[in-house]
């Protein structure tokens, strides 16, 4: 059986990359139980609406760091003074099923993922302009105007690091983003490379002794 790809979809603070996913997920614009979202750990308090789990695993600092020494995570940073992470538990036993998994991570958890699989396809998700992205960020209301400030200020450096992602998508409509997010999945799967098993596989139900060229 054929192991399981990574997609790594990455954005700018706002830039609406978890409103694309879910687009993704719940509209089935890839088949059903192909594709699985990992969901990251994180010390940081929930936010209105959020659950333990769906958005994030929320874990305190002190059990965050303890699986950073127990080599418990694929990669994992510190954002805005908060620990993000993708648990090795979460994605190493799907992609052996053959499941895709789909990373929401952030660029230095994108590079870090990369280093330990290459071959990992990755999506830039880009806000049409800044002003764009300044107006969503305020306009979301889910942090201070330092914080804010903050974000945006990073979200310049994060911009520039598009050029290490196979695929890069402006985020203009979130349904068609969404959209697009799935044709780069599903054309990284119906590549030769990726197909090569599952042809084969069915040749072999080809007679050989048939074989031959209609000229």
């Amino acid at each position: 059986m054929a192991v399981g790809r990574l997609f790594i979809v990455s954005a700018p603070s706002g830039a609406g990359k978890s409103t694309v996913i879910r687009h993704l997920l719940e509209q089935d614009l890839v088949p059903a139980g192909s594709l699985e979202l990992s969901v990251s750990h994180t010390t940081r308090l929930p936010r209105k609406g959020e659950q333990n789990g769906r958005e994030y695993h929320f874990v305190d600092r002190a059990d965050f760091q303890e699986m950073v020494r127990d080599d418990q995570f694929l990669e994992w940073a510190e954002v805005f003074g908060n620990l993000y992470g993708t648990s090795r538990r979460a994605v190493e036993p799907r992609l052996r099923e053959g499941i895709d998994v789909l990373l929401e991570i952030d660029v230095e958890g994108a590079r870090q993922v990369l280093e330990r699989f290459p071959e990992a396809c990755g999506v830039f998700l880009l806000p049409p302009s800044y002003q764009e992205l300044e107006r969503r960020l305020r306009h979301r209301a889910l942090d201070s105007p330092q914080v804010i400030d903050r974000r945006l200020a990073v979200s310049s450096w994060e911009i520039r690091r598009y050029e290490s992602y196979d695929y890069v998508i402006v985020n203009r409509d979130a349904a068609y983003a969404a959209q697009a997010l799935a044709a780069a999945i599903l054309e990284k799967r119906h590549r030769l490379s990726s197909q090569r098993d599952e042809v084969l596989e069915i040749l072999r139900g080809f007679p050989a002794e048939e074989c031959q060229s209609p000229q």
